[in-house]
């Protein structure tokens, strides 16, 4: 959710230089919605060579409408710990300054521990600790109170019938922030939906890089090897 492009640092550094990734970095002081994501997300995605889109957790929704109606070259779609619909009805609860005060206090140093906790649990290491404040520090509460209003009111399940291309998920075993139900919504509208599971926390592209790699590499195999854009 922060946007960044900063912590595909590590599924980029297990999937070596054999495999392009191009990674799509959102603005860190201009609150934008999905919509506005979406379009600018378009502009940067790979054009006259065959490309597979990889969408994580907040991108989920924005890489679902995309394949949805898609650009030339999309070969396949890969969703990360993510979701069509919004992941926890209780998001809900959190409304106007609520929501920002929450923001803000995530930003605080009193939050480390829990952010910690929530993304990367038992697998956090000093390393992607920092890695993961560092990129939070890069994203305005403006920002993030923004996208958490998209996650909120999210709901894309009736594009992935217009969905046409090969779809893979990857879901984390240890996911203290989306629930398995994500994955079987996406299913029920996807039927041949692959689910692969790794374990992991949320952050599964960067506490279990290598098993990501393998997974990505395996499914861009079988579509003939495009490499995957990361929105």
């Amino acid at each position: 959710m922060d946007g960044t492009g900063e912590l595909f640092e590590p599924l980029a550094q297990a999937m070596g230089r054999r495999d392009a990734i191009d990674v799509m970095r959102y603005p860190g002081s201009e609150p934008l919605g999905y919509d506005e994501l979406e379009r600018l997300v378009r502009a940067q995605l790979p054009t006259g060579q065959p490309f597979v889109l990889l969408g994580e957790s907040f991108s989920g929704p924005l890489a679902i409408s995309i394949a949805a109606a898609p650009p030339p070259g999309l070969r396949g779609l890969i969703l990360c710990c993510s979701f069509a619909r919004s992941p926890k009805p209780g998001l809900a609860l959190l409304r106007g300054g609520l929501l920002e005060l929450s923001m803000k206090f995530m930003h605080s140093g009193l939050m480390r521990g829990p952010m910690r906790r929530m993304l990367l649990g038992r697998f956090a290491t000093p390393r992607l600790s920092a890695l993961l404040q560092d990129s939070l520090r890069q994203v305005s509460t403006a920002v993030m109170t923004r996208r958490m209003r998209e996650v909120q009111r999210v709901d894309v399940v009736d594009k992935l019938s217009q969905v046409r291309v090969p779809v893979m998920y990857l879901q984390a075993i240890d996911d203290r922030i989306v629930p398995g139900r994500a994955a079987r919504t996406i299913q029920r509208a996807l039927p041949g939906l692959r689910i692969v599971r790794l374990e992991g926390p949320h952050g599964l592209l960067q506490a279990a890089p290598a098993a990501a790699a393998q997974a990505i590499e395996n499914f861009c195999r079988e579509l003939g090897s495009p490499g995957p854009a990361n929105p």
